[in-house]
């Protein structure tokens, strides 16, 4: 029988596996509490949710270069809006940048445990993939800077990360920005950044508007709790910008999207209590943890809206999974970023965490 003729997928997108979401349901259908997906738990700023509600006349474009949205931003972070662009999540922005700069035969290199996007989006150009060694599930500056080669084009960095929470100082980052030549792209993912402590600045922003080689990623999924609208943003040299307004679509953030983030910028005070709450219930439920660690339980330090907790004794990152989920909640397994013996927590209200902390302690003392 003859070979049927069809359309024939490039081996490098062959390659990638689709996004698997946290899961929100037992293995029995039961709706689990989702903790798997580092959303807030606050909900959404009213003042967000009332734009949410005014959406203009949907028959009508939205503004495609989001004006108001990015001197909004640039108001709130003393940026020039002609150096920030717009986009569907920041998730989207970080693969126009590694697109623009990265292709056959290039390299674009990450921290092992990293944002689980970064090894897909050198596989969508048709790049090659290159992890460092990192320090005690932090960034390594040195084993980065050892890996640059000719071939490396971009150089991505979450921080703090995701999912471990770690957080790379200033110093750290200004160090590995010195190492890189000058045509090699640094781009700075802070999707977590408005959870660091008050005062606590990684340079991002500051090298970005320094340098040409500097990009800084930023969300309003998290702190500001609008991950349905989809709405990210990016600074760097305008070089920079033009090229992820070459690649963008036209009319990537929709009206009520730009809408909802200006009015989620206005409402800082929604923004601190969540960074608040965050701080407290983290530091509670890492208490907890740290109190089994005789059972081999330990959380790793985190700046961010979650706990990453190894299981290093007798009890199992899966069976403790199943356990929490039994308890009504989901939380996130990662066996396929090299983590098979840890789940990332994400921080939810004091009672939630109080209720998995207690789920673990019972499974880690044999009861039910």
């Amino acid at each position: 029988m003859a070979d049927i003729k069809r359309p024939q997928m490039k081996p490098h997108v062959e390659a990638i596996h689709a996004y698997v979401p946290g899961k929100s349901k037992s293995s029995d259908g039961r709706a689990l509490v989702k903790l798997s997906a580092n959303e807030n738990p606050l909900g959404t700023s009213p003042l967000a949710l009332d734009a949410l509600g005014r959406t203009g006349k949907p028959s009508d474009y939205p503004d495609p270069d989001a004006t108001a949205l990015r001197e909004a931003i640039a108001n709130a972070h003393g940026l020039d809006p002609a150096r920030i662009v717009c986009g569907t999540g920041s998730g989207e922005l970080l693969g126009y940048a590694v697109q623009a700069f990265a292709g056959v035969g290039d390299e674009v290199l990450f921290s092992r445990f990293s944002f689980s996007l970064y090894p897909l989006l050198p596989l969508k150009v048709g790049a090659k993939g290159v992890m460092a060694d990192n320090r005690d599930f932090a960034a390594d500056v040195e084993a980065l800077l050892d890996k640059v080669g000719p071939a490396t084009r971009v150089v991505l960095l979450d921080n703090p990360n995701n999912p471990t929470g770690a957080y790379l100082p200033r110093g750290e980052v200004v160090r590995l920005h010195a190492g890189l030549p000058a045509d090699v792209l640094l781009v700075v993912d802070q999707a977590y950044a408005e959870y660091l402590p008050d005062g606590v600045d990684d340079g991002g922003f500051a090298l970005a508007g320094k340098y040409d080689n500097v990009l800084v990623t930023r969300t309003f999924s998290k702190a500001y709790g609008l991950a349905a609208e989809r709405i990210g943003w990016a600074t760097g040299a305008p070089d920079l910008i033009g090229a992820l307004n070459r690649l963008r679509g036209p009319f990537n953030v929709t009206t009520s999207g730009q809408r909802a983030a200006i009015a989620a910028l206005a409402d800082q005070g929604f923004v601190r209590d969540s960074c608040e709450h965050n701080a407290l219930a983290r530091a509670s439920f890492v208490s907890a943890i740290d109190a089994l660690g005789n059972h081999g339980l330990r959380a790793v330090p985190s700046e961010a809206n979650f706990v990453l907790v190894l299981f290093e004794g007798g009890v199992s990152a899966e069976s403790a999974m199943h356990a929490i989920a039994e308890a009504g909640y989901a939380v996130r397994h990662l066996p396929g970023q090299g983590l098979p013996h840890a789940l990332r927590i994400t921080v939810g209200t004091a009672g939630q965490m109080a209720e998995i902390a207690d789920t673990l302690r019972r499974l880690c003392e044999g009861g039910k």
